[in-house]
């Protein structure tokens, strides 16, 4: 490479910034590279390549819009990990302050085109929804040919089995190599390094964060004639450059189909089979609920379905203002969910037609469960409410939560239970919501906090699975710890069989345990070493007729005996994050993905 090449034009990249409402600091090295760029003439834009906050909070994103707006040259911005998986919107408020999450622009004949590539609301790899997808294919559709290409994500598109990050990286790289693409940027790993993702560049950058030596900085790239090199910019510090990779045509031929995530194990079990599969194009975050033969489901366009179940085809569709995350119930013909819209719903359950809407204050993320003509349903404005079915009346609204709500609460014995992102496990009065006892695990950290985990209860105990990665039994009358142990590093699922007998709870290393659910200490009855691998996704495992069904963050879905652990069947669905899975039988069940599918499986 020529090192006197000739300059075409040079850009910034900002990626990780993390600004939190607790720590000042963030916020000061983000001034100060804003403040450096405007001094640098030869800077013509800014990349902002995710990790923008700490902890996805609308607060901060105002914060980091005010400096970038301060910048004298355009900037293009694109979420990250840290803006998806933890959001009381539900991932809507970026959009809101940014206008997009997305972007696409052409700067002297070279295009550029940024997406979101985090997990959203659950821990799992990241992904790239099938709605962007479609998006960015449009977009490379209408450039004129040969067009040089730079994509910007926030996680590196690396295959999966060699470290990578992103479940569905192959669809991307597969539309990509279609076209003249000259590399990937982003960021996330809060340093310089370089990967090969199915043979496209993928230069990931430091972080705008302080280094060790109490110095934060950024990336400016320089696209030459002939190379595009990468640079470390340290405040005050003269650029360093690190990376070059060749600017010059690519045609990159056929991807190699060797690294594709294998679907061996379909052959090994070949009488798990579907009954129908329907792809929606669209990402799901929720499961699916079925009554009197229809399937029901949102997705993440705030679309709302329902099915026939025996054949996947659709009934009846009703159109709400923003994703649906919200597993929706049903009784007497009725059907409720919420939507990040800051709406409840209530549904005539045949056709569609709205019965009754509740308005709250915030998104609602949280999934209803019905008791005796009675709905309650968290949101994101710190309230649980009880709304009777028939007109969606209130009758009692608990507004204590300190932070955000999205899981679904349990019903026993007169009292509901329910954690949420403040780090409390909450027990309630079901007939007049009064606050019963509290938990908080102590951690002092909300990445801990027990909000993803369905909670389940047998014999006066309460159980959950937090991220803190430990099993709890609770006394349901006072919330006093009965027993509590991290052998297991279960994590934020937990699922009973019929006879209230056993505890099942998916490990974070290969494996699904089940313990007694009436002793004084932890007792394992089992453990499944399931070869599913490193697994973090909050997949309730749900027993029905004898078998427990697991799913995973990859695609997996496997059926295990549940007095022995013994596995009867696997199936792979795709390569994505399974939500949980609705057992019909002990050999059939509903299955959401958020590759944007419905598939109903059966097991001959």
């Amino acid at each position: 490479m020529n090192l006197l090449s000739v300059l075409l034009f040079s850009f910034a990249l900002l990626a990780d910034v993390h600004i939190s409402q607790s720590n000042p600091k963030p916020l000061e090295d983000l001034q100060r590279s804003v403040t450096e760029i405007n001094t640098i003439p030869e800077i013509e834009f800014v990349l902002v390549a995710g990790d923008i906050t700490e902890s996805g909070d609308k607060a901060s994103m105002i914060k980091v819009k005010r400096e970038l707006d301060k910048l004298r040259v355009p900037y293009y911005i694109t979420s990250g990990n840290h803006e998806t998986t933890w959001s009381e919107s539900g991932v809507m408020d970026f959009n809101r302050v940014f206008g997009d999450n997305r972007f696409a622009m052409t700067h002297k004949g070279v295009f550029f085109i940024g997406f979101n590539s985090g997990p959203v609301l659950k821990m799992a790899d990241g992904h790239v929804a099938p709605q962007d997808i479609a998006w960015m294919k449009n977009q490379l559709e209408q450039l004129p040919a040969d067009t040089k290409v730079i994509a910007v994500t926030h996680y590196p598109l690396q295959d999966v089995e060699v470290g990578g990050v992103v479940d569905n990286w192959y669809d991307v790289t597969d539309l990509l190599r279609q076209y003249n693409t000259q590399c990937i940027v982003g960021g996330h790993y809060h340093s310089n390094r370089v990967f090969e993702c199915d043979g496209i560049t993928d230069v990931l950058n430091r972080s705008n964060l302080r280094d060790k030596d109490g110095i934060n900085g950024y990336a400016i790239i320089r696209m030459d004639e002939d190379s595009i090199r990468f640079g470390e910019k340290r405040i005050g510090e003269p650029l360093k450059l690190w990376k070059a990779v060749a600017n010059q045509d690519r045609h990159y031929g056929p991807s190699d189909q060797a690294i594709r995530p294998s679907y061996a194990v379909n052959k090994e079990f070949s009488n798990v089979q579907h009954a129908w599969q329907r792809s929606m194009g669209v990402g799901i975050y929720a499961s699916p609920v079925m009554d009197n033969g229809c399937v029901y489901i949102g997705d993440d366009e705030g679309m709302f379905y329902c099915l026939n179940a025996a054949t996947g085809e659709n009934i009846w569709t009703y159109k709400t203002g923003s994703r649906i995350f919200s597993t929706a119930a049903v009784e007497a013909g009725r059907v409720i969910f919420g939507s990040t819209d800051c709406n409840i719903y209530c549904l005539n359950a045949q056709n569609g037609e709205l019965i009754w809407k509740k308005t709250t204050k915030a998104a609602v993320m949280g999934s209803p469960v019905i008791n005796k003509g009675v709905a309650f349903v968290g949101g994101s404005d710190g309230c649980m409410y009880a709304l009777r079915m028939k007109d969606g009346k209130e009758i009692w609204c608990f507004d204590q939560m300190e932070d955000y709500y999205s899981s679904r609460p349990t019903i026993y014995k007169n009292m509901i239970y329910f954690g949420a992102w403040d780090n409390n496990l909450y027990a309630l009065n079901i007939k007049n919501g009064k606050e019963v006892w509290r938990w908080d695990n102590e951690r002092g950290i909300d990445k801990f906090a027990p909000a993803a985990v369905w909670p389940v209860a047998a014999h006066d105990r309460l159980f959950i699975a937090a991220p803190d990665r430990y099993m709890t039994c609770f006394d349901t009358k006072t919330g006093n710890v009965i027993w509590r142990t991290n052998r297991y590093v279960v994590r934020e699922t937990a699922g009973i069989n019929a006879e209230e007998t056993m505890v099942y709870s998916k490990c974070m290393w290969d494996t699904v345990v089940a313990f007694d659910a009436n002793t004084p200490e932890p007792v394992v009855r089992w453990t499944c070493h399931a070869g599913f691998g490193y697994d973090h996704a909050s997949c309730m495992p749900l027993e029905k007729d004898g078998t427990v069904f697991v799913g995973t963050k990859n695609g997996l879905i496997m059926g295990l005996n549940s007095e022995t652990g013994a596995i009867l069947w696997k199936h792979k669905i795709g390569n994505s994050l399974i939500q949980t899975m609705l057992p019909l039988s002990d050999k059939e069940c509903l299955v959401t993905s958020t590759d944007g599918t419905v598939t109903r499986v059966k097991v001959d």
